[in-house]
């Protein structure tokens, strides 16, 4: 972690230019915790941070089962692409799950959350900028597969989630994704990050998800030769 400012104080003054960017409107701020020791975030409950983001069922299940002992409020999101044959253990382990993105996906959901009698809310990813290397479900496909996972999850189906191609003005896109929300009726948009957050929330975001602004700039990963 490489985090010059503790934080609780990090922290705070997020929560501050979140409030001035939604004047009187609640936005989640998702912890991406992803990479982070658990050391981490314990710091971070102890600032009474409980919403959480992780990419990889395998990195989650060793920190937050432990830490769920102390602290049953957590709220913890899967935010990275999701395997069909991890469904079981997302289901299991995360509240909420925003990589919803192909049919092969919401059958191992469902096949799942039958076997196990609980299923976390569900966000679908579209695939907002059309770009070949990111998951989510196409645009031109996203009003179809939307309206085929509202009638089989029902309310479960709680919003849609999308990151915009890097290097674009990120508004055009959020406020396709925020439009699309809307006309599907659903209350969740999870979109912007810690360099973009709150232009996300001036097009009407619910949810960002901050983690370098937070936790600190990840250190990079050194392949051994």
């Amino acid at each position: 972690m490489n985090n010059p400012a503790p934080i609780a104080a990090s922290l705070a003054a997020l929560r501050a230019r979140i409030a001035a960017a939604a004047p009187g409107r609640a936005v989640t701020l998702i912890a991406v915790s992803k990479t982070q020791p658990s050391a981490a975030i314990i710091e971070a409950l102890a600032a009474g941070q409980l919403v959480f983001g992780e990419n990889r069922v395998q990195e989650a299940a060793t920190k937050f089962p432990d830490l769920r002992i102390t602290h049953p409020d957590i709220d913890l999101h899967c935010i990275g692409a999701l395997q069909s044959n991890k469904a079981r253990d997302a289901v299991l382990l995360f509240d909420q799950i925003e990589s919803l993105d192909r049919p092969k996906l919401a059958d191992a959901l469902a096949e799942a959350a039958d076997r196990e009698g609980t299923l976390p809310y569900l966000l679908v990813q579209v695939n907002i900028g059309d770009e070949p290397q990111k998951a989510g479900i196409a645009r031109a496909d996203a009003d179809n597969f939307i309206t085929a996972m509202r009638a089989r999850f029902g309310e479960k189906l709680h919003g849609l989630m999308a990151i915009p191609p890097v290097g674009h003005d990120p508004k055009p896109y959020f406020r396709d994704l925020v439009a699309m929300a809307d006309h599907h009726g659903l209350p969740i948009r999870s979109i912007g990050m810690s360099d973009d957050f709150e232009v996300a929330i001036e097009c009407g975001a619910t949810q960002v998800r901050i983690g370098s602004a937070l936790f600190g700039a990840r250190a990079p990963i050194i392949n051994s030769p």
